[in-house]
């Protein structure tokens, strides 16, 4: 197998028969990035790319790899936890597989992995993902390294504590219920609000709402119908009280015909009772038909 200049530069082996991917220790360094929205810890990787944690506003952090030469094609490699030379009385910590599909990133860890690659960092341990190479032969082994971990990651956790509490894919669709039969919200309701208030205050990109309201199947169709149109119109009121423009508001109602479960209990009327709230983005209008702004 021919490897170029530059990468072969980087390659150590370790263990026997591995190529191993490792930045030089006195290079090493960590990158500390983000927004309310996701926040990154990376360590450069000489002739092979970046590992990094990722975690987005609500998750908490995976980890991954940053491949552009892709390196790793499909199949599944084994993460560890590995002890530094200098602590002989400790042993690698095996935490598992991953599935690999190739791409510029071929996997990303589970959560409770990800933890314990931090953990190990935070002890003098690097993470290691070990996986054949594309062509099948040697194993191929990427290392990150714990040097100047400590400053990095006091700056990721500063980071993580200014994310949202939501991300966009769990605040895309909320019920919001009416367990009592009433049409009036809830404190639960507004709290569930004013999570998607808060979101949508930090994504401007989000600029639809769509309510539809609903009811269980006790009493007429046509009381239930208005029970629903009632529900929507207090959830689109304290939407517009608080900010939202009622033009970016779609509202429909139901009545008893799209019910969540069958009503076959209370506690299932009770589900019943509710308005979907969705999110959407919308393309912004063209460059074209929007006002300039007066220069100072």
């Amino acid at each position: 197998m021919r490897l170029r200049p530059l990468v072969l530069l980087c390659l150590l082996a370790s263990p026997a028969n591995a190529l191993t991917f490792q930045t030089r220790l006195e290079r090493v360094q960590w990158q500390v990035e983000g927004d309310q929205f996701e926040c990154r810890l990376t360590q450069p990787i000489a002739g092979f790319g970046s590992g990094e944690f990722v975690r987005r506003a609500g998750e908490q952090a995976v980890f991954r790899l940053h491949s552009p030469e892709r390196w790793l094609g499909a199949g599944s490699a084994t993460l560890l936890a590995a002890a530094a030379p200098w602590q002989p009385s400790r042993s690698d910590i095996n935490l598992g597989v991953v599935t690999v599909s190739g791409g510029d990133i071929p996997f990303n860890s589970t959560q409770l992995q990800a933890g314990r690659l931090l953990s190990g960092l935070l002890e003098g341990r690097s993470p290691v993902v070990r996986h054949r190479t594309m062509q099948g032969g040697d194993t191929l082994e990427i290392r990150l390294l714990p040097a100047r971990f400590g400053k990095a990651y006091e700056d990721y956790r500063a980071c993580t504590a200014k994310l949202l509490p939501v991300n966009f894919d769990q605040v895309r669709q909320s019920q919001i219920g009416f367990p009592s039969s009433d049409v009036v919200l809830d404190a639960q309701g507004r709290a569930r609000l004013d999570i998607v208030l808060q979101y949508m205050r930090a994504d401007p990109s989000v600029n639809r709402i769509e309510l539809d309201g609903h009811s269980d199947n006790s009493g007429n169709r046509l009381l239930n119908r208005d029970l629903s149109r009632r529900r929507a119109l207090a959830v689109q009121e304290y939407l517009v009280a608080n900010g939202i423009p009622v033009e970016r508001i779609t509202l429909r109602f139901h009545g008893e015909r799209y019910p969540l479960v069958t009503n076959s209990s209370e506690a299932n009327r009770a589900k019943n009772r509710r308005v979907t709230l969705r999110l959407a983005r919308e393309a912004a209008p063209p460059a074209s038909s929007v006002a300039a702004a007066p220069s100072s």
